[in-house]
């Protein structure tokens, strides 16, 4: 029975201003497993829209993991990991994540969300500030609101504004957070120059490996291994590249201790089921043993990067991620559709979730895709197949 109050009003007042600023999103339901390609509504798409970098989503060795994890502990884990929650599947999965990582220890969060909404609520508080690149993730903004600390906002990787702001900027404890790829650009943080400045000042330094691990590094340890950087914590996630769900925080033991003590986003959600635990356990393993699927991804990389300097389009190499950015929301959604025409998903991406007048195309590459579906999409993009392609642009650092 539904409810007949004044918010069924409100939310048809903002739902109409969403629309008239052509901001409305709408769940589109996948009829296929996740992978290079999907179907949606009885059609088959080429998906660039996907953050499964190295095609692990579906891979058969993770779901069974899943499968064999289920059956020995059960679906759902009960509780929260201070109640009844925590499990050895648990304990065996962030001691190989340790492991791998060439971390001190590992603690797991629910999502990537959670885990910066909950380190960041740990590590500062009222009388410190957080400084926070301008193009940071919005678990990274919310995280660093909750916080309660006075938040600093530099320019976009602009080294020479922060140090100014370090030095300027009385607190009783400073904090550097920043994403060390970032999700609407791909392009890198500059890692050195932060833990430099970090050192300097005495700040704590917060790297989100989101977009990076199992992408970039010599094992898929992230840009903060591809430099040698040793931050104060390291936030990685089990849902994009190990293709499963959850995420991970790696620090000293003390501050593991610290944040099983404060950080509210883990006291208080029940923990994540052991059966994904074990299909991250399996995704890790196939990271770890499988660096071809790091080679076969940067060979895609490269191919597509290569083709969009062909097409004119200025094209970085630094991560999986492409965006073309197109500036009005409506056209966004106007060339999302004729890319649909052609057989491609590239999913626009508007405000806010990047800032007015930068809506975009965001292309995201795999491991699985294959060479003929990157030049399916390459030959999408030509400024001769679609109106209006001629004004975009692939974003650079």
């Amino acid at each position: 029975m539904s409810v007949a109050g004044p918010v069924t009003g409100w939310a048809s007042e903002a739902l109409e201003g969403i629309a008239a600023d052509g901001l409305t999103r709408h769940l589109e339901p996948l009829e296929s497993a996740q992978g290079p390609t999907v179907d949606i509504a009885g059609r088959r798409y080429v998906n660039f829209s996907s953050n499964d970098y190295l095609g692990l989503a579906a891979d058969l060795d993770v779901v069974a993991g899943a499968r064999t994890t289920a059956m020995r502990h059960g679906f759902g884990s009960g509780a929260s990991r201070l109640i009844v929650g925590d499990s050895l599947v648990h304990q065996a999965l962030e001691a190989a994540l340790a492991k791998h990582f060439n971390a001190a220890s590992a603690l797991l969060f629910n999502s990537g969300y959670q885990a910066n909404v909950g380190v960041l609520s740990t590590l500062a508080g009222e009388g410190d500030v957080v400084f926070s690149d301008a193009l940071n993730h919005a678990s990274i903004v919310d995280g660093c609101r909750l916080s309660r600390a006075r938040v600093v906002i530099y320019p976009h990787c602009d080294v020479a504004a922060l140090e100014r702001l370090l030095g300027s900027t009385p607190a009783r404890r400073k904090l550097i957070i920043s994403d060390a790829v970032f999700s609407m650009d791909g392009d890198r943080a500059p890692l050195l120059e932060l833990e430099r400045l970090a050192r300097a000042h005495g700040a704590g330094l917060v790297v989100d490996e989101a977009h990076a691990v199992g992408v970039l590094g010599p094992t898929g340890g992230g840009l903060c291994e591809e430099l040698g950087v040793a931050p104060d914590v390291r936030v990685g996630t089990l849902g994009k590249a190990l293709g499963g769900f959850g995420a991970f925080v790696l620090a000293s033991k003390p501050v593991r201790g610290w944040l099983i003590n404060q950080a509210r986003s883990l006291i208080f959600s029940t923990s994540l089921p052991a059966s994904t635990c074990g299909a991250a356990l399996a995704a890790l393993q196939r990271m770890a043993t499988l660096p071809s699927l790091r080679e076969r991804l940067w060979r895609n990389i490269h191919q597509f990067s290569d083709g969009l300097r062909q097409l004119g389009y200025p094209a970085h190499r630094d991560s999986a991620i492409f965006s073309v950015i197109v500036g009005r929301p409506e056209r966004a959604l106007q060339l999302s559709q004729q890319l649909r025409e052609q057989g491609i998903l590239a999913k626009p991406i508007r405000p806010p979730t990047v800032p007015a007048g930068t809506s975009r195309l965001r292309f995201a590459l795999s491991a699985a895709h294959t060479t003929d579906q990157v030049r399916r999409a390459l030959s999408s993009l030509s400024p001769g197949r679609g109106e209006g392609w001629g004004e975009g642009k692939i974003s650079a650092p």
